[in-house]
């Protein structure tokens, strides 16, 4: 039975994500800041809520503590939780505002990372899936065909852009894991008012294809549900 911790699950592409794995016949570890949203979500899929906050050194902690005591290992860490912060004018931006997306879009995703890795290598077959975007991309961002190019959201771009390339540094030293990263598309979410063309579902396609792909696939990727993306 492959084990998979999401985090941020309680909603949007985490919740979905989870639902899907599920059916796919994964055990499915709801990992969310809200206990009340955490446990409903957890709940209504048939999956167990462990409480994380991302942000926090003592909740991931303690997170890792109670999937130990449960579980024993994890299979799969999809590092899912996110925010989007502020849009438009860059010229207002504070530092506070950078170091709250940054703190959850990026510094979350090493320090949930680096508290699985002992729980991730006792998996015959551990992957690491970041759930990026192609706002990150400066192809896509650069591509007045493209919806990417069309949007000014200064901090989640670059921290976007932060973790696909970290995604490429963990791929190349951690050789014992599959390191790879998803970019959902423009889907409709609460992240950006549900306005995205995308449904739930298919924003969640490539997210739930790197979570279920065999032994031999590679690592270092960035996928979409189209395929894969070239690093740009």
């Amino acid at each position: 039975m492959t084990i998979t911790f999401i985090t941020g699950a309680n909603k949007g592409l985490g919740r979905e994500t989870a639902r899907r794995l599920i059916e796919y016949g994964h055990t499915v570890l709801v990992g969310a800041r809200d206990r009340e949203q955490g446990e409903e979500a957890a709940a209504a899929l048939g999956a167990r809520h462990v409480p994380i906050d991302v942000t926090d050194d003592a909740s991931v902690a303690a997170a890792v503590a109670n999937v130990a005591e449960h579980e024993g290992r994890i299979d799969v860490l999809i590092n899912n939780a996110g925010v989007h912060g502020p849009v438009g004018d860059p010229g207002d931006l504070t530092a506070a505002d950078a170091r709250a997306v940054l703190e959850v879009n990026v510094i979350g995703v090493v320090r949930t990372t680096t508290a699985f890795l002992p729980l991730l290598r006792r998996s015959d077959a551990p992957a690491i899936i970041n759930v990026s975007s192609g706002m990150g991309s400066l192809a896509f961002t650069h591509d007045p065909g493209r919806p990417e190019s069309h949007v000014i959201a200064p901090l989640y771009t670059s921290s976007k852009a932060a973790l696909t390339m970290l995604t490429t540094q963990y791929a190349k030293g951690l050789k014992d894991i599959r390191v790879n990263a998803a970019d959902p598309g423009y889907t409709a979410t609460d992240l950006n008012g549900h306005s995205g063309p995308q449904t739930v579902a298919e924003g969640t396609d490539a997210i739930v294809a790197l979570a279920t792909e065999g032994l031999g696939a590679g690592t270092g990727r960035f996928v979409s549900r189209h395929g894969e993306i070239a690093w740009s």
